[in-house]
């Protein structure tokens, strides 16, 4: 009887190490940290070589700085950790959120000239949405077909 338990006992360790060798070992290669515009100039000036390298940048869009360029489906703007700005050029259809100082999270790599050749573009959402400053349900009130009194 002590050696069937022993041996189920075996088997479901090496079960449990290998699977748990397995989740550590993918999430170290597919995990990427994003980097700031200061921790991506300090990393290049220590190694030119990074710039053929993917990263993430994760900053702040400078307010004013988006232009669409003329064709649609490309964006330039500058992004911003609050000591370093970089100039950024997405090609593809950007998120409904993306406006001027929104935090964004850009993937790609960094071009020679010193710009970042986006090739993702992910812009983060408030994590709550409140009403305008002075409007209340205001707002609300005027829309066609509202009627007071009533739940929808």
């Amino acid at each position: 009887m002590t050696s069937a338990r022993t041996k189920f006992l075996i088997g479901g360790v090496l079960v449990l190490g290998t699977a748990g060798y397995l989740m550590a070992t993918s999430i170290k290669e597919t995990g990427m940290y994003y980097l700031t515009p200061t921790e991506l100039a300090t990393k290049l000036d220590a190694d030119p070589g990074f710039r053929s390298s993917g990263v993430k940048i994760g900053a702040r869009v400078v307010p004013g700085s988006i232009q669409r360029i003329p064709g649609g489906k490309e964006y330039a703007f500058n992004v911003t950790d609050g000591a370093k700005v970089v100039p950024v050029v997405y090609r593809g259809i950007a998120p409904d959120t993306f406006t001027d100082g929104v935090d964004v999270v850009v993937e790609g790599r960094m071009g020679a000239d010193g710009t970042f050749q986006a090739t993702t573009l992910l812009a983060k959402c408030a994590s709550r949405y409140e009403n305008a400053p002075g409007q209340g349900d205001q707002k609300y009130k005027q829309t066609p077909g509202y009627k007071a009194g009533t739940r929808a």
